[in-house]
């Protein structure tokens, strides 16, 4: 069973110069461990998920314009995220109506990134 996902999870992303976290808000009134429990709908840039410091992918158009610029040699620039819903889920345990975000998700991000939970954060409770 895998573990949840929680507030202050540490996310990475595949394009991402540094680790970031997650910031599931406590709408859904679910605590985990004593903090908000993250949905597969906790996604959202810049609330939910947070940047990741420098994005090195050419998809991004402000890397794409700042290696142009610098005659092809790549120009990592600050990373703002574009994403949409985590997958896959629990099969089985909701959060706010919604399947909880677990240990094994991902989120892929507009600019070719996959950003992964590198730590769930709730280390004693586990969703099937």
């Amino acid at each position: 069973m895998p573990q949840n996902a929680v507030l202050g999870a540490v996310l990475q992303c595949s394009f991402g110069a540094a680790p970031s976290s997650l910031s599931p808000l406590p709408t859904s009134r679910v605590m985990i461990e004593g903090r908000p429990a993250a949905s597969v709908l906790d996604a959202v840039p810049l609330v939910n998920v947070m940047p990741f410091g420098m994005c090195s992918s050419l998809a991004n158009p402000t890397v794409a314009a700042a290696t142009a610029a610098a005659l092809g040699v790549l120009t990592p620039m600050p990373c703002v995220p574009v994403t949409a819903a985590w997958q896959p889920g629990a099969p089985r345990t909701l959060v706010g109506g919604k399947p909880a975000l677990t240990a094994g998700s991902t989120c892929t991000c507009a600019w070719g990134g996959v950003i992964q939970l590198v730590m769930p954060g709730a280390t004693r409770t586990q969703s099937n």
